[in-house]
């Protein structure tokens, strides 16, 4: 009897066993399509199709007027010597570019501009490395939808940021936050690499969509209960550089239709570019509510309770180097073909006040 018994359990033990082996690949798969799962929009956001539907507000700032006509960066900046396509191209193919004596000095006087703004709101600066493992980019959201657009290294098998998005949001990774900590703000300044696939035309010229450029980003960790009014700080921020600069911009309320996979509400900005006579996005600030938080598992605990919440996480840039470049040459061309200089980033200019063409 006893011998029967231990192979009945024997038995039992092996279905169990069998049973565990066929459920492994379903729960991989399962969780894989659970992965492709986007957030959910906030009852605040606009119900639409698609982003024609999306909602400007009235645009803020004094739009340059000419008495002649304006040409856009991709002309600006070859005559000015700041802007090499050229030799871009021979260096790494379609979509890069070298910038060139003031041009470089331009993108690096506005990062170090954007950088001091963020500080003085209370943001703390950090330096990241621009190269991720593949479960930070599950953890911020990006993968698996957005894998065909990163670059990948395959020997070291590290892929290179996209955005300092990736990287902050996994700082924290498996971490219990103090509630008196909350919100934690950062900043960080880095390259973002991107695969664009958009066809050749008219969005791709110049420098306004390219597989190579500088970013600011900022960052929040906040509570769930002041997620959406620390979402109203992180789009002022963007906007008071916008403002600093001197650059007519207007802030977007992006729809349900081009809402985003990770975000629940997100507020673009775009500033005017007078010689291509278009608004360029410079920033896009996102609440992604707890969607980036329980990937990461960034969570914290609420005082006076034993069991933990999950953060929830804001993004936003401030702002995008190569757009804004693009409409400072634009917006501020003078008959004369010279492009004054916004006068905030002038001290960082080494006392350039305004480029003049080669």
């Amino acid at each position: 009897a006893i011998n029967a018994l231990t192979d009945a359990l024997r038995t039992i033990g092996d279905r169990v066993n069998g049973i565990n082996e066929a459920l492994r690949p379903i729960e991989v798969e399962l969780e894989e399509n659970m992965l492709w799962l986007p957030n959910l929009p906030h009852e605040s956001v606009p119900v639409a199709d698609s982003e024609d539907a999306n909602r400007p507000t009235e645009p803020e700032g004094q739009f340059p007027e000419f008495d002649f006509t304006p040409k856009p960066h991709w002309d600006l900046g070859p005559e000015l010597g700041i802007i090499d396509f050229e030799r871009g191209v021979k260096l790494a193919g379609s979509r890069a570019y070298v910038l060139r004596g003031p041009g470089a000095q331009l993108q690096r006087a506005l990062e170090a501009f954007y950088l001091q703004m963020a500080r003085d709101k209370g943001f703390e600066e950090v330096y990241v490395p621009f190269f991720v493992r593949e479960d930070a980019l599950y953890g911020s959201a990006q993968f698996p939808k957005f894998r065909d657009v990163v670059y990948h290294d395959q020997d070291a098998d590290v892929y290179l940021l996209p955005t300092a998005e990736v990287a902050i949001t996994n700082m924290l990774r498996d971490e219990i936050l103090s509630e008196d900590n909350l919100p934690l703000n950062f900043v960080a300044d880095t390259p973002c690499f991107r695969r664009e696939r958009a066809s050749a035309g008219r969005d791709t010229r110049g420098i306004k969509r390219v597989h190579q450029f500088q970013k600011v980003e900022m960052y929040k960790f906040t509570k769930p209960e002041t997620s959406y009014e620390e979402l109203e700080k992180l789009v002022d921020a963007a906007c008071d550089i916008c403002r600093a600069l001197e650059l007519p911009f207007r802030r977007l309320e992006i729809v349900t239709g081009d809402l985003g996979f990770s975000a629940t509400k997100k507020w673009d900005v775009e500033i005017w570019a007078a010689g291509s006579e278009e608004w360029l996005e410079v920033s896009s600030c996102s609440n992604t509510e707890a969607f980036q938080a329980r990937r990461a598992n960034v969570r914290y605990r609420p005082e006076g309770q034993k069991r933990t919440q999950f953060v929830h996480t804001l993004n936003g840039s401030g702002l995008a180097t190569t757009r804004v470049i693009a409409a400072i040459l634009e917006n501020n061309q003078q008959a004369d073909g010279s492009v004054i200089i916004p006068e905030v980033l002038r001290p960082y200019m080494g006392g350039i006040d305004i480029i003049q063409p080669q």
